[in-house]
């Protein structure tokens, strides 16, 4: 009798899809581990606040990445859409009777759906088309509801907003969100829900057509597909989330103002968009993070955090178009190849005198500021842990030379690293 070995030809399959899936609830699992372990971290509630206005902000530039990244809709009035979902939670959060019989924790999904309502309402007539067209609809949109906020008061409460109490909600399972660590693990888990349900819709036969129609829309329409429909979807999924946003906004700091309306606050997300990289899913979580420590963090060590945060926007699309998001990708194919060790060395000598150059250059910029704006007297500063005088002539001549050769050894090694660069990312070497 021979023994007969027979294979089973769908467990190779099988573990195919088993490793997919495991490579693609990786991330999640990773970040949800992560935001789970912050908090024990970073004990303050200053940081648990930090972290709060974190969590928003990259949900908010997820939703609006669904419409510039995925079809091309570029909107300068985007923060109308959270604005009116916070208002709306705020509305009923003052609704005691009827606030006090749910829990906080579905707070969101009301300005969710309010925020989707709107932008039904603003989709009908402002996807028509793209480009210059829907960019202008969005702009006189969004300023004519921040118009709004100061006539109509009932909703808006005119210019010192609406403000509410989170404690008056029906406790969830005991908890009554009387700590900042406890709204933190709400908008954290928020977080996950939100980014996850975006995640999946931009692998939805729609998602995938406003790609389409944002590369060519002619084509699109030729092949069958609506254009002017495939960016109303979008754009009220967009609105559905920015409403979120603006409800977990709400419920964090617990007040509204006309400032989450105006086109200040869609110039925001539109560079925290553009700084992480609109051309990748995870690119507006990077883009948040590193501005709301731009934000939060540098703004306590500097009155010039605006104009630096400035600075690296354009340089970002200057130099990087793909944004931070980008910049890391291109690093892929090194590592594949892996030439990944040949890069470190001209890197330090590249980037960590520019670096250094950068830090002079920011020296000089706040000693002039100083120097032109502190009161009489007042003479003495402290930079990098130092304190000094800022009218003597050694302090800037230390800062003008460190950025002179800090710049100097960056820009003279820069052909290197080019050199350096074409070489791990060419197989087989520099052709």
């Amino acid at each position: 009798m021979t023994d007969q070995i027979t294979t089973d030809p769908s467990k190779p399959a099988q573990r195919m899809r088993a490793g997919s899936m495991t490579l693609t609830l990786a991330p999640w699992i990773i970040a949800a581990v992560a935001m789970a372990i912050l908090p024990m971290v970073f004990t303050n509630n200053s940081a648990l606040t930090i972290m709060n206005q974190m969590s928003i902000t990259i949900i908010f530039a997820l939703a609006y990445n669904m419409l510039l990244g995925q079809g091309g809709m570029l909107s300068f009035g985007h923060a109308v859409y959270g604005g009116v979902g916070g208002f709306a939670c705020m509305h009923i959060m003052n609704m005691s009777d009827f606030f006090a019989s749910f829990p906080l924790v579905i707070l969101p999904l009301f300005g969710g759906l309010f925020g989707m309502g709107l932008a039904m309402i603003v989709g009908a007539f402002s996807t028509r088309g793209a480009g210059t067209v829907f960019a202008m609809i969005s702009l006189g949109v969004g300023e004519l509801i921040a118009a709004c906020s100061v006539i109509i008061v009932a909703f808006f409460g005119g210019e010192e907003g609406i403000s509410g109490d989170r404690t008056y909600a029906q406790p969830f399972f005991g908890v009554e969100f009387l700590q900042q660590i406890e709204v933190y693990y709400l908008t954290a888990a928020w977080v996950i829900i939100s980014a996850a349900l975006m995640y999946l819709w931009s692998r939805t036969p729609v998602g995938r057509m406003a790609n389409a129609v944002r590369d060519n829309p002619e084509r699109a329409e030729f092949l069958g597909y609506s254009a002017r429909w495939v960016r109303f979807y979008s754009f009220v999924a967009s609105g559905f989330f920015a409403g979120v946003s603006g409800g977990l906004f709400a419920i964090n700091y617990e007040i509204l103002t006309e400032e989450n309306l105006n086109t200040a606050s869609s110039g925001v997300i539109l560079l925290v968009t553009f700084l992480g990289g609109v051309g990748f899913f995870f690119g507006p979580i990077i883009g948040a993070i590193a501005f709301t420590l731009l934000q939060t963090v540098l703004s306590l060590s500097t009155e010039l955090w605006a104009f630096y945060a400035g600075a690296l926007f354009l340089a970002t699309v200057m130099f990087f178009p793909g944004g931070l998001a980008g910049l890391m990708m291109m690093h892929v194919p090194v590592f594949r190849l892996g030439k990944a060790k040949s890069l470190i060395m001209p890197y330090v000598k590249t980037l960590l005198p520019g670096a250094i150059g950068i830090l002079g250059l920011a020296a000089l910029i706040e000693m002039t500021f100083h120097y032109r704006h502190a009161a009489q007297g007042d003479n003495e500063m402290t930079l990098f842990w130092t304190t000094f005088n800022s009218h003597d002539i050694l302090p800037w001549i230390i800062a003008g030379a460190i950025t002179l050769v800090g710049l100097g050894i960056a820009r003279a090694t820069a052909p290197a690293l080019k050199e350096a660069w074409n070489e791990a990312t060419t197989v087989g070497g520099a052709s």
